[in-house]
């Protein structure tokens, strides 16, 4: 016991490290250490990301089938808004870590400041497009006539206000990439814990507020992510991070625009290309019914959730190493990288066993219709089965994405999605007849493939030589 005490001492101090953000520079030092300072925050940050998720789904499973159906089709084409936002997050986490690196603050500065201009006038685009036609999107996606009608008007609260989900995602790449996850990871504490009290509120009603079913999870979670968004730009103009912004820094500079659009390509090509073929698997599965769709949908929130903190473990590494190269030690940047895929692979580990062993348990704290538990369940455990060479895929993936090489990720997610996942989700699914197993299948070989690919890749080095 005396032995373990300085371990445990050590863990709190670090911990409470990690939480309060004070340490912001990780190019010297522990590797470990920096590991932990980054992941802790990053990990809770995806954790209350997810939590998003989950909420929805337990209140909103309590309405309908359709209108969990709902969720599933609209997330999957608010997903290629997604696409946008986390490829311009990553364009500003490398960019800005890369500046941190330098001691280049200013530069740093006035990357945020471009970042959000294109991240807004996107977005805006994006959700005039989601206001007007709610009822084409679910219908192009396979959506019956009976669920358009319960569910569009949560399509057009989720698209119409997708500028909340941009700038959330982008203000928080710049803290992450200048070293302050922590301050990311407590403006979601914040805007979670306001979804969770406004969704029963707006989805069942209460007092002066009328119900307004499954659209009334879209205001709450639109609530919630733009009152996140007032506290970042406040903690940008007026608070602690090493980020700060002036009124007189708003201005359009485009040289580092343009080096933004440049980076940020690549990394929207490769979410694209992903999320596209999430929609496309989506659109398979609308084929087995709702029942099937709604257990579907049901088992990717759940594993969303502890997907979620493994990208925080990616995301600590993309921050080590746009800090290290932008300090000229690539060297610590890559050995960086190896140890974060172990640590993270020993967590996935840990939750694929869970997932085998109470799959039809976990579905059914959700739904408790035999079919739904069932596919549920079955999605669970195939995917689960490979999380252990996603745990590596991830973080190396988003090792290249912070080393500013966003187009080797879009090559492999090019070649595993489309070329491999589609195809094969398709020909075992309809034309030989296995059903949402032949989906299921695909997913799981689609990411085995992407990490071995990603690996072979990183070994060759050619990322440490790229310029931003």
């Amino acid at each position: 016991m005396k032995h373990n005490t300085p371990f445990i001492k050590k863990f709190f101090r670090y911990f409470k490290l990690s939480l309060s953000g004070r340490e912001t520079d990780f190019t010297s030092g522990s590797i470990n250490k920096a590991i932990f300072l980054l992941s802790v925050p990053m990990i809770l940050e995806m954790l209350m990301e997810s939590v998003f998720a989950l909420v929805d789904i337990a209140f909103v499973s309590r309405v309908s089938v359709n209108a969990v159906a709902t969720i599933g089709l609209t997330e999957s084409v608010i997903t290629l808004v997604y696409a946008l936002a986390i490829g311009l997050s990553m364009a500003a986490t490398a960019v800005v870590a890369r500046r941190v690196g330098e001691k280049d603050i200013k530069g740093a500065n006035q990357s945020a400041v471009q970042v959000i201009i294109l991240g807004s006038f996107t977005a805006v685009i994006v959700g005039v497009i989601g206001f007007i036609f709610p009822k084409e999107i679910l219908s192009l996606m396979g959506g019956e006539p009976d669920l358009i009608e319960e569910g569009y008007k949560y399509t057009q609260v989720l698209i119409g206000g997708n500028i909340t989900i941009f700038l959330l995602f982008l203000i928080n790449a710049v803290f992450r990439g200048a070293g302050d996850a922590s301050v990311a990871m407590w403006v979601l504490v914040i805007s979670n814990g306001l979804n969770i009290i406004l969704d029963p509120i707006f989805i069942f009603g209460l007092g002066p507020v009328k119900a307004y079913g499954v659209q009334g999870a879209a205001i709450a979670t639109t609530i919630g992510r733009g009152t996140a968004v007032i506290i970042q730009l406040f903690i940008l103009f007026y608070g602690w991070s090493k980020i700060k912004i002036k009124l007189k820094d708003i201005v359009l500079k485009t040289k580092i625009m343009l080096n933004l659009i440049r980076v940020s390509l690549g990394g929207i090509g490769q979410f694209l290309i992903g999320t596209s073929s999430w929609v496309f698997l989506m659109r398979i599965m609308s084929e087995f019914g709702s029942e099937v769709l709604a257990g579907y949908v049901i088992a990717i929130r759940v594993m969303m959730f502890t997907l979620m903190p493994s990208w925080g473990m990616s995301n600590a590494a993309a921050t080590l190493v746009g800090q290290n190269l932008g300090a000229q030690n690539p060297g610590r940047a890559e050995k960086s990288v190896w140890l974060t895929s172990k640590y993270n692979a020993y967590f996935m580990l840990v939750v694929s066993l869970i997932y085998l062993l109470f799959a039809r348990e976990i579905i059914s704290w959700f739904k408790n219709e035999t079919d739904v538990i069932y596919y549920g369940a079955l999605t669970l455990q195939v995917v689960a089965s490979g999380y252990v060479f996603y745990a590596y895929g991830m973080v190396v993936t988003q090792a290249f994405n912070g080393a500013g090489d966003t187009k080797t990720p879009t090559v492999i997610n090019f070649f595993c999605f489309w070329l491999f996942q589609l195809p094969f989700a398709y020909l075992t699914a309809i034309t030989f007849g296995l059903g949402p197993l032949g989906v299921f299948l695909a997913i799981t070989l689609a990411e085995v493939l992407i990490a071995i690919m990603a690996i072979i890749w990183f070994k060759k080095g050619k990322w440490k030589s790229i310029s931003l």
